[in-house]
């Protein structure tokens, strides 16, 4: 009894660790910044919901506009692949059914016969198909990018963290040890 009394008189004593100096408000952005619209603008054009959410940030978070260029640079060469490997593909299937009547249409093509022009079709044809996945997977991120930017764009970076220990008396006869975290 005399062990719970001392714990509960010395925690008492003990109330919280906290930052000593004020966070300045004026980083703190004063609109609501939305999500939907970010995803939105994302959507219409690749690279704008991130220049939205650079737009929302306060003065000493704006670290988003690197990532527009490699979005660009993404959609371009998965767009070149699928239009390059597309040309191609045509071009064999002209070839392999130029063949079937006995003509050679290009001269590409001469080295090669009938399997490998349905090998060389199956090739191209894989790579247009990968390259449109990739397209989608990198226009995909980029709006899931600008949305879950947008959701950390009003987040406080601030090192006020505080910590608060009590007593907490559940009934007479126990004593049990109560903690409270801020994060603002």
């Amino acid at each position: 009894m005399i062990l719970r009394l001392w714990i509960f008189f010395s925690l008492l004593s003990f109330s919280s660790w906290s930052q000593d100096s004020l966070v300045e408000t004026s980083t703190i952005p004063d609109t609501i910044h939305s999500v939907r619209k970010a995803t939105l603008l994302s959507l219409v054009l690749p690279g704008a919901g991130q220049v939205y959410n650079y737009t929302g940030q306060a003065k000493g978070q704006k670290k988003g506009l690197w990532k527009i260029p490699l979005i660009y640079a993404g959609l371009g060469f998965t767009g070149y692949s699928i239009v390059k490997n597309q040309i191609i593909v045509s071009s064999l299937k002209t070839e392999y059914r130029s063949r079937e009547n006995g003509v050679f249409e290009d001269e590409r093509w001469i080295t090669y016969d009938q399997n490998g022009i349905v090998t060389l079709y199956s090739q191209y044809s894989r790579k247009r198909d990968l390259a449109i996945m990739g397209l989608i997977l990198v226009y995909g991120f980029q709006i899931a990018d600008a949305a879950v930017q947008a959701h950390f764009v009003n987040f406080d970076i601030s090192e006020d963290l505080s910590l608060s220990i009590f007593p907490k008396m559940t009934d007479f006869r126990s004593v049990r040890v109560g903690f409270t975290f801020n994060f603002r």
